[in-house]
């Protein structure tokens, strides 16, 4: 009857070993591929993953695509750039935009 009892509590053992060496596996397998990514991804065009040059458009640097021609801008460069050149494209783009809010048959 003890054998029993032994093998029951070393399976439960191994089962748990097994389950934390899968959930560690699993961690490590996802940082590698946030590595990866973050390491082959950089300086891509996030859209067709060719090479992106960084260039400067009215003092507000941008990365744009050679191949697809996108245009990328950091978390901030919109604000700044509207804020530089508020009564050109930026302007008309909203005023646009609130007409047609306004008079939705137009």
């Amino acid at each position: 009857m003890t054998d029993a009892w032994d093998e029951r509590r070393k399976a439960l053992e191994n089962k748990y070993f097994h389950d934390l060496e899968k959930e560690l596996i699993e961690k490590i397998k996802t940082a590698t591929r946030e590595k990866l990514v973050r390491q082959y991804c950089l300086g891509r065009c996030p859209k067709c993953g060719e090479r992106i040059e960084p260039i400067d458009f009215r003092g507000v640097p941008m990365d744009k695509c050679l191949s697809c021609g996108g245009v990328w801008l950091g978390p901030n460069d919109l604000r700044i750039l509207s804020e530089k050149d508020h009564r050109t494209w930026f302007d008309r783009w909203f005023k646009e935009s609130d007409l047609s809010e306004i008079n939705p048959e137009s």
